[in-house]
């Protein structure tokens, strides 16, 4: 076996044991403290509802240790069966080695890497889901909502991928260049696409019809400083009992999205906390920096593959003849989430500092923290949120603070002033 290969064998157990330990430790934990609620915690859920997150996050927990061994049993047998060199090699004897084939190559492995996880998503949507009272889809929209990604995907990743291919190959040896402000520019234009074109061919996005929310929600975003064209709500509902809010695209493209789950849910004051906090986002340059963290990223990831591109041994360690830029992007993104996984607790620990800003920016602009902490108690309550993870699960995979964490900063006035010093 060669280096890359065992390399590869070692990460792929390391990662799979870190998983089980740290939703061991978790399991461990929920279970340790189920019976009673936390001090801490008094008032956010009656006993009864209390128990019942625990049995829900206890579920998903042990339903996620399952789903992470077939995953990486999956990859293993992908990565070290020569199922890989072979397709490709009865590919191209069918359609050549153009950009267009490579691209096509790339869309059906990755579509056909998608089918394991398929009875996975189902069993967590109709069963799991199900089971507390969550699931609100059915089985024809979920067949649809899987026919519509799959065609999306040809429809857009392919002639992204040719794109792609086509720069690799033709630009000489900056091509890593090329290819990263491709990659970049095609992700900034799918930001402003996404939301007002492919999202409602999944959701139905209405103008807010309560006109006094409208206008109190509208008056709240001028105070904020952040311009939107319009409050629209989505009808999640019609998949999950979930919730959520956010804003999406730039410029003039931009506006306030907020789930019908989340209207239902909760007062007008805490409507108003929920949205300051995604103002804060906006207004403390968090979506600027994620983009640019991911430029970043993108960038490293480029060079990194124009080294492994250059090394016929990392082609020839997975049973393929020699190089091929279809191949490499195929190997690169199948290994990338195994040695990536590494770097999860750093992107959490980033996102979570900007969540603490948004609170921050949303206990200003409303004037109290009293508003947000309902809204996050009130959240917390209806969506069977997991109140007492272990720390170590917690700070590896959690992109918020625990509730616990998020309304001591609140309350205790830790989060600072940072809304007035974005003014």
């Amino acid at each position: 076996m060669s280096v890359i290969l065992c390399v590869t064998t070692v990460a792929l157990a390391l990662r799979l044991g870190t998983q089980a330990l740290l939703t061991w430790l978790n399991i461990r934990e929920v279970s340790r403290r189920r019976q009673s609620i936390p001090a801490a915690l008094d008032g956010v859920m009656d006993p009864g509802t209390y128990a019942k997150s625990a049995d829900y996050s206890l579920a998903k927990l042990r339903f996620g240790q399952w789903e992470n061994l077939w995953e990486t049993a999956v990859l293993a047998v992908v990565l070290f069966s020569g199922v890989l060199p072979e397709a490709w090699a009865m590919w191209t004897g069918w359609l050549g080695t153009g950009a267009w084939a490579g691209a096509g190559f790339l869309v059906a492995v990755l579509l056909g890497l998608g089918l394991p996880s398929l009875p996975w998503e189902w069993w967590a949507q109709f069963r799991l889901e199900d089971r507390f009272g969550f699931n609100r889809s059915t089985q024809r929209l979920w067949i649809l909502d899987r026919i519509k990604g799959t065609l999306l995907g040809i429809a857009l990743g392919t002639p992204v991928l040719w794109l792609l291919i086509v720069v690799v190959e033709g630009t000489g040896p900056l091509w890593w260049l090329w290819a990263w402000i491709t990659l970049t520019g095609v992700k900034l234009l799918l930001a402003v696409i996404v939301p007002w074109w492919i999202m409602p061919l999944f959701n139905k996005f209405t103008p807010l019809a309560d006109a006094a929310l409208r206008d109190r929600l509208m008056a709240l975003a001028d105070r904020g400083r952040f311009q939107a064209r319009s409050i629209h709500v989505m009808d999640g509902s019609k998949r999950s009992a979930h919730s959520n809010a956010l804003f999406t695209g730039f410029g003039r493209f931009r506006r306030i999205v907020l789930f019908d789950t989340l209207i239902a849910q909760l007062g007008v004051e805490e409507l108003e906390a929920v949205l300051a906090h995604e103002i804060g986002h906006y207004r403390r340059g968090h979506i600027w920096k994620g983009l640019l963290v991911g430029a970043v990223l993108t960038l490293g990831g480029f060079l990194l593959l124009g080294w492994l591109m250059a090394t016929p041994a990392f082609f020839a360690a997975f049973g393929f003849s020699g190089p091929a830029t279809p191949v490499a992007f195929l190997l690169f993104g199948l290994l990338s989430g195994v040695f990536g996984f590494w770097f999860t607790p750093l992107g959490n620990m980033l996102s979570r500092k900007h969540e603490y800003e948004a609170d921050a920016f949303a206990h200003d602009l409303v004037g109290a923290a009293a508003p947000l902490v309902r809204a996050l108690k009130g959240l917390a309550r209806e969506n069977l949120s997991n109140l007492t993870p272990h720390p170590a699960y917690s700070a590896f995979y959690y992109s918020h603070p625990t509730l616990v964490e998020r309304v001591a900063a609140l309350e205790k006035g830790r989060v600072g002033s940072p809304a007035a010093a974005g003014r």
